[in-house]
């Protein structure tokens, strides 16, 4: 290893933390809830650190060549709660009405590139129509995920009741900006063997854990370690686009981590944590002492139990490595995959034109019936039947049989027999959190961390996110829940950085996720589990339809004056979840709806008239 991937030399220590303006009168909070000055530990003693001024984010046409001024509309062409893709010559921005005034930020969310104009608006800020991104519409800052980046800013001025768009050129270009950081003071002069913050694990939650760090002006040592070779990536894409490479997802390029000061450690794996001295310990020994730890370690495929497991061309999707082997050995082969999860189905949908077959092998008797419901599931199941791919149901592996070493066959317990080149398992995860069971971290039976809102752990400075945690979703009456996808990832790390800054912030965002399989993209929001009905409209046989996913509830309210008053209650079925296919953007606009407080009930979803939930654009 080496750069700012390199376990540093022994050296003493000379930081300062950085801190915004605003957050000067803040104080760090101790663990019994008094505050205490704002002090960190670094190599084993306690130092008080100089609170500078946090530059404040302007829009900066430094270059006269780079600037271009445009009349793009007349004063009276939008309404209030409008949005149009307005064109500058050299490229396009998205202008907003709100409230009386105009706004103009990027006009492709910086996630996939997604028109914002086709998203909602509401309440100051847009949301992406195909993965539920939220941008302010003043600043550009992203305030939802998933992306890492928020929009550039542009501005407005009215000129005789025209409205003229000045902006950077190559703003225009890449809409998209990252957003101000601080970076490590003294970075040559700290020590190996202990860190401010320490991050284990490098997935989604970790690495906007340590930039939004940075982007609050933290300027103390970050350090992320990760199991895996490479560089935090998209990792939703193994399975969609399974011959990407690393380079080609990566989250972001190796020289912004030496840019920023955040510091990975690859191909490190942490075996225990001591939570009374604040040290991590690795598999070759090493340990770190930390002041802030953040657990995202995500989850770990679970594997066949059945003879053959071990066997060579068999499975479990989690690297880029394991992605582009797959598709190499099945081109032209024959594909068994085990399991009708998401993972398993994106798979099928990815090989179903590469291979000479794909079956799929699972233990339901409908795909996705947890989670989508039997109808949606039955719709599903029947356009991956119309690209050739064959189901095998409510049966499961009772063996796996190799030829010359390699697999051959796959038989089920129904007595079926598959040819099969390459297997791919894909039947679920559990939370990787071995390492944690003697550390005094809250742990539930199932392995999950537990965490509050503000994603801390029973342990004082120990925080979790990502797949490996059941938090507390103020969508569903504070229910401790695990929501394993990428955009609550994302909050989570978001959350925990905020919360080690003694900001206090809580978790209050809608789960959001979508899965892509033959061209088609299913989106979903809310959460859903445990769900009573399901109210379809539109067309499942043409999959162009939206599922509203409602649950019989409980309410109760106070009657009565303000010395006596009883209780009364009743039930209502209200709706936790929503997806849709070729439904854009109700999804999305279900997801503002559900994140500004707003109850739907089912009655609400089953006439059929959803004017209500339709949003403006042109």
């Amino acid at each position: 290893m080496g750069g700012c991937f390199s376990k540093p030399k022994p050296v003493e220590v000379k930081i300062e933390v950085v801190i915004p303006e605003k957050e000067r009168s803040k104080e760090e909070m101790s663990p019994n809830g008094k505050a205490s000055p704002l002090i960190y530990k670094v190599n084993g003693t306690a130092r008080h650190y100089h609170l500078e001024e946090h530059p404040i984010a302007s829009i900066p046409y430094h270059n006269p060549k780079d600037v271009v001024e445009a009349s793009v509309c007349h004063v009276k062409d939008l309404e209030n709660g409008q949005m149009r893709e307005v064109d500058l010559g050299c490229g396009k921005a998205l202008l907003i009405k709100e409230s009386g005034e105009f706004h103009a930020v990027g006009h492709k969310c910086p996630h996939y590139g997604a028109p914002l104009v086709k998203g909602i608006l509401s309440k100051g800020r847009v949301r992406c129509p195909w993965h539920g991104a939220c941008f302010n519409i003043s600043t550009g800052d992203i305030e939802d995920f998933p992306s890492l980046d928020s929009l550039p800013r542009f501005q407005v001025k009215i000129e005789k009741e025209k409205v003229y768009i000045r902006a950077s050129k190559q703003a225009l270009q890449t809409q998209r900006r990252t957003k101000m950081m601080a970076k490590c003071i003294s970075l040559s002069n700290y020590n190996l063997s202990s860190t401010n913050v320490l991050i284990i694990g490098a997935g989604a939650a970790g690495l906007v854990c340590a930039e939004t760090l940075r982007q609050e002006g933290f300027s103390d040592r970050i350090v992320m370690c990760t199991m895996d070779r490479h560089l935090p990536y998209d990792r939703p894409k193994l399975s969609k686009s399974m011959d990407s490479h690393p380079e080609q997802i990566a989250l972001r390029p190796k020289e912004f981590f030496c840019t920023y000061d955040i510091e990975v450690l690859t191909e490190m794996q942490v075996v225990a944590v001591d939570v009374k001295s604040k040290i991590a310990v690795f598999k070759d020994g090493f340990k770190m002492e930390y002041n802030k730890l953040l657990i995202a370690t995500g989850n770990t495929p679970k594997t066949l139990s059945c003879k053959g497991k071990e066997m060579e061309n068999v499975f479990n999707i989690r690297t880029p490595e394991d992605a582009n082997r797959v598709v190499k050995l099945a081109t032209s082969k024959n594909v068994v995959i085990v399991g009708a999860s998401f993972l398993g189905m994106e798979v099928a949908a990815y090989l179903a034109e590469r291979a000479h077959s794909v079956s799929l092998v699972e233990l339901e008797h409908v795909p996705f019936k947890k989670f989508f419901g039997e109808r949606v599931g039955r719709a599903v199941m029947k356009m991956f039947e119309n690209n050739r791919v064959k189901f095998y149901m409510q049966t499961e592996v009772s063996e796996l049989r190799e030829q010359e070493g390699k697999l051959k066959e796959v038989v089920l317990k129904s007595g079926k027999v598959l040819r099969a080149d390459v297997c791919v398992v894909g039947v679920g995860a559990v939370p990787a959190t071995g390492f944690l069971k003697q550390s005094g971290i809250n742990i539930d039976s199932k392995g999950f961390i537990v965490v509050n809102k503000m994603m801390q752990t029973n342990i004082p400075g120990v925080f979790a996110a990502g797949d490996a945690v059941t938090f507390p979703l103020a969508l569903r009456n504070n229910k401790k829940v695990n929501v394993p996808h990428w955009q609550m990832a994302h909050m989570h790390g978001r959350i925990a950085a905020l919360n080690m800054l003694a900001h206090g912030t809580e978790i209050s965002t809608v789960p959001y996720l979508w899965t892509a399989m033959f061209g088609k993209s299913i989106r979903y929001a809310g959460h859903g589990e445990g769900f009573d009905d399901v109210v379809i409209q539109g067309d499942l046989d043409e999959l162009k339809f939206v599922a509203f996913y409602t649950k019989r509830g409980s309410r109760r309210w106070r009657v009565g004056t303000r010395t006596a008053f009883h209780a009364e209650s009743w039930r209502s079925d209200e709706v936790v979840a929503v997806a849709s296919m070729n439904y854009d953007p109700i999804v999305s606009k279900v997801a503002e709806v559900l994140a500004a407080g707003r109850t739907i009930r089912k009655r609400d979803v089953e006439t059929g008239d959803m004017s209500w939930l339709t949003g403006k654009g042109s």
